[in-house]
Parts: C-alpha cells; structure tokens; sequence
C-alpha cells in the first residue's frame, strides 16, 4: 500500500509523460534514421570518388567535382540533424521538467 500512495502524484501524469517520451522517441528515431540514410549516400559517394581518382580518367576525375560538393552538402545536412536533434532533446528535458528554454521554472514572471 505505502508504494501506491508513494507513486500517486507521478500516476496521474504518468500517460502525459508516457505521450511525451513516445514522440520525444520517434522524433530521435526519425532523425537518425534520415542521418543514416545521409551517412550511406556518402559512403556511396565516396566510393563513386575513389573509383573515379582511381582510374586516373580525366573525364572521371573531373566528375569528382559534384560529388564532392554533394558530400560536402550532405555533411551540412547531418550537422544540422544532429543539431535540430540536440535542441529538440533539450526543449523535451525542460518541458518535461516544467522550466522553460533558458532552464528557468515556468510559470510566474521571468524579470
């Protein structure tokens, strides 16, 4: 009995918790799902590069140029994912601790 009364107050938040930690999962699974989707492109890629320099064919070396800046693009993209990922781990963290963005307790004034 004392552990019932103990977890009270957490069983009535417990589905909003539980909402919140199920999109907070999806939402780190559908980023590194799409990261990993970038990452293998690059490897493609790399290897596309390293086939081309390879034969020491001046056409396929100069179709390095493209494939280079598309990795180099791709490097942005998972920059920004892990980036867009950090603060949206962090915005959870604090909502789910009830402090706004700067880490500070909601509600009342801010001044």
């Amino acid at each position: 009995m004392a552990d019932g009364n103990r977890n009270h107050g957490r069983d009535r938040r417990g589905g909003e918790e539980e909402e919140i930690d199920g999109e907070m999962w999806a939402n780190f699974s559908g980023t590194f799902r799409k990261v990993q989707t970038v990452l293998d492109r690059n490897r493609s890629l790399i290897q596309q590069v390293n086939d081309n320099h390879q034969s020491r064919i001046p056409d396929n070396m100069a179709k390095n140029v493209p494939l280079i800046q598309e990795i180099n693009h791709n490097i942005s993209t998972v920059s920004s994912l892990y980036s867009d990922l950090s603060s949206n781990f962090v915005s959870s963290y604090h909502h789910r601790n009830g402090k706004d963005a700067d880490g500070r307790r909601d509600g009342g004034n801010k001044a």
